[in-house]
């Protein structure tokens, strides 16, 4: 039986930061390290006006053909994670073939997923490669959820930043992707949703409601936040202990936890909740913030940089949000 291994990973990142000490001149009833102490973040990158998913995209793949001597005709598939597009259409992905000069033998598609995307992406990408699809497969997240958020909700603002990541999915590699656990809750999906703008909901509502109570806009991120955590305490942990079953390993044989990197205060809590030595646990949002389906390849990149993760480490990765969505794997370095 085939079986597909991380061969590469690279991520980039917008030129612009901003500080938490910025985010408060906007909200001075905040200071800055209640910022730092809620979200666990203290600058995110936000992408220019006139950069795109796609552009990010673009830079991060050729950020991983630079690295890792890659080369672009080597690449028999694209697949793209966002949900911040180029266009409705044509996908990205395809817009991207080109721009990266990669042959027009290459498949390509765009997936519509948020923080479980990377899970998500490297279940296509092992499929393409179990089935002889395409033996190696640029798999690229980028988000810039920015342009989704209102400028006057200091929630969000304060959480998520814009990032893109490229990895080389193919038949060899330094790291053997495991077996999966899934899932998904659309009943959830109105607590973390941009509402207009598709066809469904067309035109704008410009219903924006900042008070007292909280934030809420149709036609920009919303995201009711004590429901995601809810969310999270109750299908984190299953997730967990299902990704373990699926591999047939037991928690004390994983050598590095790497979930998605939501918040400081919700990894705290699915730490303690799930009893993970805080060792054994990876942190990498302080820099970066919450960058969607960016996250994780972007954790396992600066935990391979910094040596956090060696040679015989088994890597639990765990996504889960918006959908409600969620996916695990254990991967084998």
């Amino acid at each position: 039986m085939r079986k597909a291994y991380i061969k590469a990973i690279s991520y980039y990142l917008p030129e612009k930061i901003v500080t938490n000490e910025e985010l408060v001149k906007d909200f001075p009833e905040w200071t800055v390290q209640k910022v730092a102490n809620k979200v666990g973040i203290d600058s995110r990158h936000i992408a220019a006006d006139d950069e795109t998913a796609g552009d990010m995209a673009e830079k991060a793949a050729k950020k991983m053909f630079l690295e890792w001597n890659i080369l672009p005709e080597t690449i028999d598939f694209i697949l793209l994670c966002t949900q911040s597009p180029d266009y409705f259409l044509p996908t990205t992905a395809c817009v991207l073939q080109n721009r990266l000069d990669i042959p027009s033998i290459a498949g390509a598609l765009d997936f519509n997923l948020g923080c479980s995307g990377y899970v998500y992406g490297l279940v296509l990408a092992k499929g393409l490669i179990i089935s002889g699809a395409a033996k190696n497969i640029l798999l690229l997240t980028s988000e810039t959820y920015s342009k989704h958020i209102h400028p006057k909700d200091k929630g969000n603002r304060t959480i998520f930043g814009d990032a893109a990541s490229a990895s080389l999915i193919s038949t060899d590699g330094f790291a053997h992707i495991g077996e999966f656990s899934l899932g998904t809750d659309g009943s959830g999906a109105q607590n973390l949703m941009v509402k207009s703008g598709g066809f469904r909901h067309p035109r704008p509502y410009n219903d924006f409601i900042s008070d007292e109570e909280g934030f809420t806009s149709s036609d920009h991120l919303y995201m009711n936040g004590s429901a995601i955590f809810s969310f999270t305490q109750d299908k984190v942990p299953i997730l967990v202990e299902n990704t373990l079953l699926k591999n047939s390993l037991r928690k004390e044989d994983i050598d590095l936890f790497v979930f998605h990197q939501a918040n400081r205060q919700m990894l705290d809590f699915l730490r303690k909740k799930i009893k993970i030595e805080e060792k054994k646990f990876y942190y990498c949002m302080a820099d970066y913030g919450n960058t969607v389906s960016s996250s994780i390849p972007i954790a396992l990149k600066e935990a391979i940089t910094d040596k956090t993760i060696s040679n015989g480490n088994k890597i639990l990765i765990a996504g889960f949000g918006v959908g409600y969505s969620w996916g695990g794997t254990v991967i084998s370095f």
